[in-house]
């Protein structure tokens, strides 16, 4: 079992900055690939980004590259999500989600963050 905690979110004027954190327990963090992933209201869960279990490997969805980062850090058990430039569409509950390898389902998920981008 691995289990998910984010942090970080609030309310944020556009063209700000925040930055979320995933803190994981259980089972060994480092060797599991992690993803950040938003749900608007009325919407359906998106992917957002998402890194290896080495971190050699990261992608991002086209509405956030250049202005989003995901960054991990094994040692202290912990996914990042630096968000920089925000946009009103950015605003949702942000959730982290860890699985066993690259090509496998998310199975572990985080309870959310809200992040509200006002304009």
């Amino acid at each position: 079992q691995v289990q998910l905690v984010e942090s970080g979110g609030g309310l944020v004027q556009a063209g700000g900055s925040l930055r979320l954190s995933c803190a994981a327990s259980g089972r060994t963090f480092s060797s599991y690939a992690m993803g950040w992933f938003r749900q608007a209201p009325g919407k359906e869960r998106e992917f957002v980004a998402a890194i290896t279990w080495r971190g050699d490997i990261i992608t991002y969805a086209d509405s956030v590259k250049g202005r989003f980062t995901i960054a991990r850090d094994n040692a202290e058990n912990t996914l990042y999500l630096q968000m920089n430039s925000l946009k009103p569409e950015d605003t949702a509950v942000y959730y982290c989600a860890a699985k066993p390898s690259a090509w496998a389902s998310y199975n572990y998920w985080g309870q959310g963050t809200q992040v509200t981008v006002s304009s």
